[in-house]
């Protein structure tokens, strides 16, 4: 059995969460009993560029053929994994129901300064912060109902527990109508925290602030296959190509560039001696599009 499955195996038990680890196909896949879910962890192992694509390939039937019948799995990448700060465990405690409950109607949205969110995201998203026009925070202002009384980690009111951001306008002519397309580019609670109807108001301040014509985003089919766009409004329109990364010896990843290998790598690994450079290649994302004018 995989060390990876086991290590995350271990983790769940120091969190009193009762789970079975399983052979499938010669990988391990952990069945957790209470909720009922199953988590995916992937090895990233492969030497070459070539390696990790045939390695992805099985790595997608194996979750699609999962998803197929039972709906999207928790999937864990060994470089996130190895790399993690915390966000990520406390993020697959989350979809355990191990988290803080936070409702968007007891918050309030504004927008924020580039560093507040760069700050932010490079603690709670898993890619950290992206280069956009519009920055928005989202601030507890109270709590209501089971989460009155508030106990011991739970946020204070005034904290920021949500940071989304959205792109500068991409303009083209449909018949006689100028269109702004703007991309959602980032979307991150604070770890650890489940914000109920967050997004929405998220995305329902960014359209009365800018009033777009459209809006687009990719959901990252290492995280989920986006149901949440569909839930507001978005329509599926095609998928992303999957992205080749070598992972250095710190378990950082770096796009595949022209010329790359294992040896050469992440320069700035490099410099500081690492060694062991692997490669890893994801599963594409799915884009989707929210088209508030009507054009074709």
């Amino acid at each position: 059995m995989t060390s990876l499955a086991q290590e995350i195996g271990s983790f769940l038990t120091e969190n009193g969460l009762s789970h079975s680890v399983q052979n499938d196909a010669g990988r391990g896949i952990i069945v957790v009993e209470k909720p009922h879910t199953v988590v995916f962890p992937i090895e990233v192992d492969a030497v070459t560029s070539e390696e990790a694509r045939a390695r992805s390939e099985e790595e997608w039937k194996r979750i699609k053929g999962y998803t197929d019948v039972h709906g999207y799995p928790v999937i864990i990448t060994e470089d996130r994994w190895r790399s993690d700060t915390g966000a990520l465990r406390k993020r697959l405690l989350a979809h355990m129901r191990k988290h803080v409950q936070v409702y968007a109607r007891n918050c309030e949205v504004r927008r924020i300064e580039k560093k507040e969110a760069a700050a932010f995201l490079a603690e709670h998203h898993s890619y950290g912060n992206a280069s956009c026009r519009y920055h928005y925070g989202m601030f507890l202002k109270r709590h209501t109902g089971h989460n009155a009384d508030a106990g011991v980690g739970w946020p204070e009111p005034g904290t920021l527990v949500a940071v989304a951001q959205f792109s500068n306008a991409r303009k083209w002519i449909k018949g006689e109508k100028e269109i702004r397309s703007y991309e959602w580019t980032r979307y991150a609670s604070l770890s650890g925290v489940r914000i109920s109807g967050g997004m929405g108001r998220m995305l329902k301040t960014f359209i009365e602030d800018v009033k777009p014509d459209d809006i687009m985003s990719y959901a990252d089919l290492e995280w989920s296959w986006g149901e949440a766009y569909s839930q507001l409004g978005f329509t599926l329109e095609g998928q992303k190509d999957p992205v080749t990364f070598v992972v250095d010896g710190q378990w950082r990843r770096s796009p595949v560039k022209p010329g790359m290998t294992a040896e050469t790598g992440n320069k700035e690994a490099v410099i500081a001696g690492s060694t062991g450079n692997l490669f890893f290649r994801n599963f594409g994302s799915n884009k989707y599009r929210l088209k508030l004018t009507d054009y074709k």
